[in-house]
């Protein structure tokens, strides 16, 4: 039987995709691990393999579509003897359409909905490759839904019995839920259960589009469709806003130590064969390189918040909010108070070019416990980061500058620089961050630490 090629989440955040272009054409063979396919993610562009072999039947997505959702059939595979007529057949449909963007298959580990996770594929595939079957559309009384929409109804008190599913065979998906919550659909449960979440203000509706649009002159401006990446960062920053109690502190701390070290440390480093010095240390690897160890000092910050328990995590692996055009990516420096500076200096160069070209791999942007989002570069004097789940904490990272300040009773001139730390109340209450600002202060005003 043919075997369909679904549309795959290449990123824990990924719930739509661009088909940038295919590696093949219908009637090629392909064997498992053939790169058969460029997708383009709310983050990068990446290869894809082919996992079962067999002949292209047919490609039903079009180089250049964008918006496929995570589980759509983009391509179709035909076995040893079967007739690539009958893919259409199989596949249910002449022309199948991608699955519907609220649809997303693939479970959201980094915190992606507000859920815990997105719900798996409807679609039925009779070759094992991933999707979800679902065994009880044969029962009638039963309401087929998927487990995020159950849970999505439970919180908003809808009966699903009133609810039109859209999945395959009727089942209730996530978009249904949503949709009957917009209009007022679905009526309450027999029992007369009311919304159990917590996040009343969350339900708040934004304005419309439209709403926004009456404000301006029609000539006096243009519309800019929104990309991948800037619906990806929208939502789950607004998810954080909503679902995370911040709260800030703030300290200032002296970087003259930091700053003499620093020029040592680049005036010692050996060359390569090309001249170049094998690396160049910034304040911001020192941030990083000193934010890893204090976790490592304070190890009740180094966690991540879960319903069930808390993740104390073993290492310390910090996250850097890196500037790209049309948004920001997060990689993470794994180890990094066990890294050299050296080490952290020359990952960090490596991401930011592999950032701006898309070319991380999900694996470099996901995880880790804290972040570092530094705007000094841009002058600015102090700002409040939003936390990026699963961490816990997020450090905010101002300009140095020179300033007053006060030793022994007389007034002296020092490069200071203001730090805002950013932290789940749920997970890291108010002494353990500054306990973890305190450790952090120690290391940069003394910053020979590091290095031993």
């Amino acid at each position: 039987m043919p075997t369909n090629i679904l549309m795959p989440a290449l990123s824990p955040t990924m719930e739509k995709g661009n088909l940038a272009k295919w590696h093949v054409k219908e009637g090629d063979k392909v064997a498992s691990g053939d790169v058969i396919a460029e997708i383009e993610t709310d983050k990068a562009t990446m290869e894809v393999e082919a996992v079962d072999e067999g002949t292209v039947g047919k490609l039903l997505i079009p180089e250049g579509a964008q918006d496929i959702a995570v589980n759509a059939v983009i391509a179709v595979l035909v076995g040893e003897g079967e007739d690539a007529g009958a893919v259409a057949a199989h596949t249910g449909e002449a022309s199948p359409q991608p699955a519907k963007a609220d649809e997303p298959a693939k479970a959201e580990k980094a915190g992606g909905d507000g859920a815990g996770r997105a719900e798996k594929a409807d679609a039925a595939g009779p070759t094992g490759n991933g999707a979800a079957r679902d065994t009880s559309a044969s029962k009638p009384d039963r309401v087929v839904a998927s487990p995020l929409a159950r849970r999505l109804a439970k919180g908003a008190g809808i009966d699903l019995a009133g609810v039109a599913g859209s999945g395959p065979r009727g089942r209730i998906v996530k978009a249904d839920v949503e949709a009957a919550q917009k209009s007022g659909g679905g009526s309450a449960s027999a029992s007369g259960a009311q919304p159990a979440s917590p996040r009343a203000p969350g339900s708040v509706q934004a304005p419309s589009d439209d709403a926004i649009l009456r404000n301006f002159a029609p000539d006096s401006y243009e519309l800019v469709p929104h990309d991948g990446m800037r619906k990806t960062i929208a939502r789950r920053l607004t998810q954080s806003k909503l679902t995370i109690p911040h709260y800030y502190v703030t300290t200032d701390v002296e970087l003259d130590a930091l700053l003499a070290l620093r020029q040592d440390v680049n005036d010692a480093a050996p060359k390569t064969r090309d001249g170049d010095p094998a690396y160049r240390v910034s304040v911001n690897d020192f941030v990083i390189k000193a934010l890893a160890l204090a976790l490592r000092a304070v190890p009740d910050a180094n966690v991540s918040w879960t319903e069930g328990a808390m993740v104390r995590h073993k290492v310390a692996d910090v996250g850097v909010a890196v500037a790209i055009p049309g948004g920001l990516v997060t990689p993470v420096v794994r180890g990094a108070d066990a890294k050299p500076l050296s080490a952290i200096a020359n990952a960090m160069k490596d991401f930011a070019r592999r950032a701006r070209d898309r070319k991380l791999k999900p694996e470099e942007y996901t995880g880790g416990s804290t972040a570092v989002s530094n705007l000094g570069m841009y002058g600015v004097k102090d700002f409040a980061a939003v936390i990026n789940p699963p961490h816990a904490t997020i450090l905010a990272v101002g300009a140095g500058e020179q300033r007053a300040v006060v030793r022994e009773g007389a007034v002296a001139v020092a490069t200071v620089m203001s730090v805002t730390l950013s932290a789940d109340h749920r997970a890291v209450d108010g002494a353990v961050a500054a306990e973890l600002l305190r450790a952090f202060k120690g290391f940069v005003e003394k910053p020979i630490r590091m290095l031993v």
